[in-house]
């Protein structure tokens, strides 16, 4: 058992002793780094060390959370005794509690979450691999005139949980990202993009030089953009873009959501809510995956969900909480933060990989537009309206044209689910929700 489960368990038993009925800790120590410059000089650079524990106490069917990151005898203390005093006076919720003890357990494999070399980089390193991609990107084409920085974060730490059935674990993450946004001018017209690449391990970020090219490509391209008229025509959207409608699905498909009938698939399980090709899974056991990790925030093994299968909503993604409002079971969705009880979150959220290169789906469209950015938030999960400010670039007989600005796109969650007619081949995870390039048709662009 290392320190952090110590803490955690000692915290337990404290409240225990203290007259919680149960109770559970999450304990979290972690070294975070970033640094950000702008044309090769350092405006930016933060190394923290920190550390933090959560507390909940349960009495029955009330519960209580408090947080503290003074793990000093005196502090815990007091700690133990408000939560405690603070469920007595909480509202009964017959939902609350922990897992049953049969649920509990852990994923045994290495999911291969913690790359040392993270922690290795040193500051010079770290601050010379963004320089090197800032670089790139001014010296990608004389119209790359400025900058507005780029950057590098590096974070690596432990994760230890343990609850008064007896369960405890811990698990070592880490994480690096590189980002850089050049500025193209011509002609009195500036755009800006940007690029970035992520990933668990250091050796396994895209070289600087390539990040700094496609940051460049993309800043380009939108030189010289324009409205178009309003009109309905097929969508394209990039894997970027497409993460982002993912997102409103999985805002859909979570628990706390569909209890509170704040979605528009609420009733819809072993429905057919989208067409053949939709197939969405929820994965905590990829090797490497931004969301993978032995067990959930509540002790529950990770496993694999299926969502959709060939459009047919198999499961809601559930913690505890919302399993019991549901009648259902836990998926091991439990996210788990210092401060507050058990929310949901994702594992790696994604929609597997179709057979069509995106130059493929490109061609297909004779007219249409194909979205590399979406701007604002007009989603509307209850009755699945989708309205999103946009840019990218104009589709002409499948080839693209010119660039496009300031429009909205314009659907609806549950039509545009119906309405994918083609998956890109693309898919790459950068986060824990991931998608390849889609077509979707008959989406409304709204213009001049």
């Amino acid at each position: 058992m290392n320190d952090l489960e110590k803490i955690a368990v000692d915290l337990v038993e404290r409240a225990k002793r203290a007259g919680a009925s149960a109770a559970d800790v999450v304990v979290r120590e972690a070294d975070e780094f970033s640094s950000n410059l702008r044309t090769g000089k350092v405006e930016s650079l933060k190394e923290a060390a920190s550390k933090a524990l959560g507390l909940r106490v349960l009495l029955g069917i009330r519960s209580a959370t408090s947080f503290s990151s003074d793990f000093s005898e005196p502090t815990l203390a007091r700690l133990v005794d408000r939560t405690v005093g603070m469920a007595k006076v909480t509202s009964e919720d017959p939902a609350s509690g922990l897992p049953e003890a049969g649920q509990l357990g852990r994923y045994a494999g290495d999911l291969e979450l913690y790359g040392s070399d993270v922690e290795s980089l040193s500051t010079s390193e770290r601050i010379q691999i963004a320089r090197r991609a800032e670089e790139a990107a001014l010296g990608a084409d004389p119209r790359i005139q400025n900058s507005e920085g780029a950057g590098f974060e590096a974070s690596h730490g432990t994760i230890a949980y343990a609850n008064s059935l007896g369960f405890v674990g811990s698990y070592r993450s880490s994480h690096c990202a590189l980002s850089v946004s050049p500025i193209a001018q011509q002609n009195g017209s500036m755009q800006r993009d940007y690029w970035y690449t992520v990933a668990r391990r250091a050796a396994a970020l895209e070289a600087p030089e390539e990040v700094g090219r496609k940051a460049a490509e993309r800043a380009l391209r939108k030189l010289g953009a324009r409205k178009v008229p309003t009109c309905q025509v097929p969508i394209v959207f990039d894997p970027e873009t497409s993460r982002s409608l993912l997102g409103h699905i999985f805002d859909a498909v979570r628990g706390d959501a569909i209890y509170r009938s704040a979605s528009f698939l609420t009733g819809k399980l072993q429905q057919k809510i989208a067409n053949d090709k939709v197939t969405i899974l929820d994965d905590g056991l990829r090797p490497g995956g931004f969301g993978s990790r032995p067990f959930d925030g509540e002790g529950i093994p990770s496993s694999v969900t299926q969502v959709v299968e060939k459009g047919v909503l198999q499961n809601y993604l559930l913690n505890c909480y919302t399993a019991r409002k549901l009648g259902l079971q836990t998926t091991g969705n439990a996210a788990r933060g210092i401060t507050g009880p058990p929310g949901v979150g994702p594992k790696n959220f994604y929609m597997p990989p179709g057979p069509y290169s995106s130059e493929e789906i490109l061609r297909s469209v004779p007219n249409g537009f194909y979205v590399t950015e979406l701007i604002g938030f007009g989603v509307n999960t209850v009755s699945g309206d989708y309205s999103r400010g946009a840019g990218g670039l104009w589709i002409e007989n499948g080839e693209l044209t010119y660039p496009v600005q300031e429009v909205t796109v314009a659907g609806n969650l549950a039509e545009m689910l119906q309405h994918i007619e083609m998956v890109g081949s693309d898919l790459e995870f950068r986060s824990a929700l991931a998608a390849p390039t889609l077509l979707i048709s008959g989406m409304t662009v709204a213009g001049t």
